[in-house]
């Protein structure tokens, strides 16, 4: 009956917009088992992509009232569930394997975990970064974009800030699995932040909360890393800035070992240019601040790659020699963020041709 009951849970995974594929091993099924006890598992199907209260939700699936509450906040602290107190007023909507269950299984994870997790990857990383919309946009180290081009709010460390009362910093999953594998790089790990538009969220959660200027300083600290800024890719309703190196991150990752065009793994709306006659050669830019490998050394001076360029603007922070600058991609080359959260689901659930209208 379990058996069933996990077969049951990956193919509601599979159906949302994300996507959830098997795998030859099964591991998939051995990380739900992990994660999901049988009761979780059956009970995350009822739920929705958006929030509802335990009410709502009892009503809706004729599940007993008596419990409920409890039952979902205890997904919620499991990382299986996205779970939100409103001064007293529990809400709760289901989330995908990405972005949400793996990332939510930070505070659980350990070596068992984190080998499912590299080796469910591999699979979970070609089904997911052959579809659009990209899951991820970057957003460039915002002093370095031109005066002259016109940068939009999404395109901004500053506007998710500046829109955000409460402000979180945690550890970033991906180095925190890496680590466990013995494969980790020396990149900061407390470095990942979180925001909402409403005061007081991170006070009782696994997150550290932090004040907006220390949001900044976690950004600060990231450049200097010589980590990208990446964050949902939405116009609006932005609550996560992750802080990506390219040895680590899932994302980044596709693009250097799956060897997956940058522009199918992120969107992105600049790029970096070397001025040839300014470039001293002096190689740090590509030896210590790209994330993807997209320059290389020319005859005379180092060159962009520019269907890896990502266009974060690490390279151009540190030029000793001021050779490097972020170029505006033209409009045709851009393609705008879907509007929101749910307008994303919609978009990629169209690409992978699947109806998760019972998830809605």
């Amino acid at each position: 009956m379990s058996e069933k009951i996990y077969a049951n849970l990956a193919k509601v995974l599979d159906t949302l917009p994300n996507g959830f594929p098997a795998t030859d091993s099964g591991v998939e099924i051995k990380l739900l088992k992990r994660i999901f006890r049988p009761q979780d598992a059956e009970l995350f199907g009822d739920l929705r992509l958006e929030f509802e209260t335990a009410q709502q939700i009892s009503e809706r699936t004729g599940r007993p009232l008596e419990g409920l509450d409890e039952h979902l906040w205890e997904m919620k602290e499991r990382g299986q569930v996205f779970g939100i107190d409103l001064g007293g007023i529990k809400m709760f909507k289901m989330i995908p394997w990405a972005f949400g269950i793996y990332e939510f299984q930070l505070p659980h994870m350990d070596r068992e975990l984190a080998e499912m997790c590299e080796e469910f990857g591999k699979v979970y990383g070609k089904q997911f970064f052959s579809k659009k919309p990209q899951l991820m946009q970057v957003i460039p180290i915002e002093k370095e974009i031109p005066n002259k081009q016109q940068a939009l709010a999404y395109e901004q460390v500053s506007n998710i800030i500046e829109n955000s009362q409460s402000f979180a910093v945690f550890d970033c999953v991906c180095k925190k699995e890496k680590r466990l594998l013995d494969d980790g790089c020396d990149k900061p790990l407390e470095i990942c932040t979180a925001y909402a538009p409403i005061p007081g969220v991170f006070d009782d959660s696994d997150h550290r909360a932090i004040t907006k200027s220390e949001a900044y300083a976690v950004l600060n600290k990231a450049e200097e890393a010589g980590l990208v800024h990446l964050t949902w890719n939405v116009e609006n309703g932005h609550f996560f800035i992750c802080n990506c190196c390219g040895c680590c991150c899932g994302v980044l990752r596709s693009i250097n070992e799956m060897g997956i065009n940058a522009s199918e793994v992120i969107n992105s709306y600049y790029f970096a240019e070397i001025d040839p006659d300014e470039c001293t050669v002096c190689g740090i830019c590509k030896d210590e601040r790209c994330q993807v490998n997209a320059i290389e050394e020319g005859d005379d001076a180092y060159e962009i790659i520019p269907e890896k360029c990502i266009g974060c603007g690490l390279c151009v922070t540190t030029c000793p020699s001021e050779a490097i600058s972020l170029i505006r991609k033209q409009p045709e080359d851009i393609t705008l963020p879907p509007e929101n959260e749910m307008a994303w689901f919609e978009k990629r659930a169209n690409e992978r041709g699947v109806d998760f209208s019972k998830y809605k």
